[in-house]
C-alpha cells in the first residue's frame, strides 16, 4: 500500500467552491480500480490550503488506473479550476515499527 498525498493551495475566496467540487468529484476517485480509500483535510490555520490523502495498492495503480486515464481528466476539469498553484504530490509508505 502507498499512501498519495497532496498539498494543494486553492484560491483564496474559493474554498467552499473547491469543496463542493469535491464532493462531487470523490466518486470517480474513489471508484478507481486499486483506490483503497480518499480523504480530504483543510488547514485551521491557514483554511485555502487542503491535504488529499489516497491510499492506492501501489504507485502503478494510481497511474495505470488513474492519472493515465479519462477518470484524472474529469477529476482535474472538477478542481482544478480552485488551485492557486500546482500541487505538490508525493507517494509514501509506512515506516514499520519494532
Amino acid at each position: 500500500m502507498v499512501l498519495e498525498v497532496a498539498l494543494i493551495d486553492v484560491r483564496a475566496g474559493h474554498e467552499d467552491e473547491f469543496a463542493a467540487a469535491y464532493a462531487k468529484g470523490h466518486p470517480v476517485l474513489a471508484g478507481t480500480p486499486g483506490c483503497r480509500s480518499v480523504r480530504m483535510t483543510r488547514g485551521v490555520e491557514s483554511p485555502s490550503r487542503f491535504v488529499l490523502l489516497v491510499e492506492w495498492d501501489s504507485v502503478a495503480a494510481h497511474e495505470e488506473n488513474f492519472r493515465n486515464t479519462e477518470r484524472f481528466t474529469a477529476w482535474r476539469e472538477l478542481i482544478g479550476p480552485y488551485f492557486a498553484a500546482a500541487p505538490v504530490v508525493e507517494h509514501f509508505t509506512d515506516v514499520p515499527v519494532g
